[in-house]
């Protein structure tokens, strides 16, 4: 194992540790300002993510961050602070619209495309007081371009490395959000999923990351794959900030545009009040299907040696659980490619009405536009990196399609009727654990990613939340925790994870190690 280094930009490393809650209660304190912070993490990005390291994990800085940050510290000492995150800084990924700092999916086709609004997500991430610092990196086209890919590269943002071994993935398609609070660049950052792309980067890169319900969230203005599946979600270093931030982002109101946000529960308790600590009454349930634990034995060992956790602070372990069923189970592709055509036809009917009419040349109307632009610069890598998935859902016929339709309908049968909600009510289970994946692979641009199992398809495609915990590590790399549920039960979730996190007292701090090596 190559030899660790020290905090790439020892000046910054203190405020680069300080967790969200905690940062808010110092500003409240006076014993620090948003401007004081916003320059030091300014400063440690030019040094650990710009040059350094060279961490990419974030596409585009906000120029006027200190500038805002000045502006939240006069709100607050004028005895306006929005909320307890008022002054905080945010990384916001970049398929989330965002007008002064745009939303590209990393793709060149939309870098510099102009906004006419705000995401309401980002709204309302400026009316909790939040500082947005950033835009953070992905995979581009949230890993729904072509295969082979490898997770965190995007031709904007190029390759996002991750801070534990900076020859490892971070994890995707969130992988900048997840670098990013690794590393210590923002206290938070937004992600978004449609089928692991918070949980994976959570996992990959030590932190805590909440995937929602589908329509807990708004998802208007999020540059889309999947209408049954998307949606936006917190990451942080801690189960505490995830339910923090949460709160913040669910506590707007119902979004008319996005039709999912219509199933979402009538009164919302707060998340940060379900942190007890104390799991008693809960049953949870370990999955021992196939292809949940035996992929990596020594994954398997750091999930096992958690498992005291829950009984410890508590809850009841069922163990085993079978019935959950697998991913192959499912036709997903199918689904998503349909959903990504119209959805993409209908975000940017949206976007274009910032650049007017008629369209400029260059300016992509559609999915075709993309494809063709894609083929004309070679910048987008084709080579390396192909686009048959957007070759397919161009030739999908719509959502009138029966092939579609049928489809959607047996893989929510299959998730949920016939799989977790079964589960759950045969059982008796509050919740489903398993771990989250393997610890991360090596990025490779040749044959893309390489993991080798994972826990969090079967929540995804039901659109039930589900979130990933740092517990442990291999060789100094994380492995996470997956933990998922029925629908609206993320407060069950968090404090399940909050419990655990007390319990076992797991906080991964980066190595910077320039690889993970053979063993001599």
């Amino acid at each position: 194992m190559d030899a660790e280094r020290s905090d790439p930009h020892e000046p910054s490393s203190g405020v680069a540790r300080i967790a969200a809650c905690q940062l808010g209660r110092l500003l409240q304190d006076g014993s620090m300002t948003s401007a004081e912070v916003t320059s030091t993490l300014i400063e440690r990005i030019a040094a650990v993510d710009a040059s350094g390291p060279s961490l990419r994990s974030v596409i585009r800085l906000n120029d006027r961050a200190v500038d805002e940050a000045a502006q939240l510290d006069a709100e607050r000492r004028a005895g306006r602070a929005r909320s307890p995150l008022h002054g905080v800084p945010v990384l916001v990924k970049d398929n989330i619209d965002t007008v002064r700092l745009g939303a590209t999916a990393g793709s060149l086709a939309f870098d510099g495309l102009p906004l006419s609004a705000d995401a309401p997500l980002v709204t309302r991430l400026h009316e909790a007081g939040l500082l947005i610092l950033g835009k953070a990196n992905l995979s581009e086209w949230a890993n729904f371009r072509g295969r082979p890919s490898a997770s965190g590269w995007s031709a904007v943002g190029h390759q996002t490395r991750n801070p534990f071994a900076l020859n490892r993935t971070p994890g995707g398609s969130s992988a900048g959000s997840g670098a990013g609070v690794a590393a210590g660049l923002a206290p938070v950052a937004i992600g978004s999923e449609t089928d692991g792309s918070i949980l994976c980067p959570a996992a990959a890169c030590g932190v805590v990351g909440l995937k929602p319900t589908v329509g807990l969230l708004s998802r208007t203005g999020i540059i889309p794959v999947a209408s049954s599946q998307d949606t936006a979600g917190p990451m942080a270093r801690s189960v505490a900030d995830v339910a923090q931030l949460l709160d913040v982002l669910a506590a707007g109101p119902l979004d008319p545009d996005d039709p999912a946000m219509a199933g979402r529960p009538d009164r919302l308790d707060s998340f940060v009040a379900a942190l007890s600590g104390d799991l008693r009454g809960l049953r949870i349930g370990v999955v021992r299907d196939d292809g949940y634990f035996g992929y990596h034995p020594a994954t398997d060992a750091v999930v096992e040696a958690t498992l005291g956790a829950f009984a410890a602070a508590g809850a009841e372990l069922v163990d085993p659980v079978t019935g959950i069923g697998a991913a192959s189970q499912v036709d997903e592709m199918t689904v998503l490619c349909h959903e990504f055509r119209v959805g993409l036809e209908t975000y940017l009917d949206r976007r274009l009405a910032a650049v007017g009419t008629p369209r400029p040349a260059g300016v992509p109307g559609g999915l075709a536009d993309v494809i063709a632009f894609n083929e004309a610069h070679t910048a987008e890598r084709l080579d390396l990196f192909p686009q048959d998935i957007l070759l397919r859902s161009a030739a999908s016929s719509g959502l009138d399609d029966p092939v579609y339709l049928d489809a959607r309908a047996a893989n929510h049968r299959r998730t949920r009727e016939e799989g977790i909600d079964a589960v759950c009510d045969r059982l008796h289970l509050d919740a489903l654990v398993a771990p989250t994946m393997s610890p991360a692979w090596t990025i490779d641009h040749i044959t893309g990613d390489s993991h080798y199992g994972s826990a969090w398809s079967q929540a995804a495609v039901a659109g039930y939340p589900s979130m990933s915990l740092p517990v442990g590590e291999v060789q100094g790399l994380p492995v996470g925790l997956a933990i998922w549920g029925r629908a609206w039960t993320e407060s069950t979730l968090i404090r399940i994870a909050g419990a655990v996190e007390d319990q076992i007292g797991y906080r991964p701090e980066p190595r910077y190690r320039e690889s993970v090596s053979l063993l001599a």
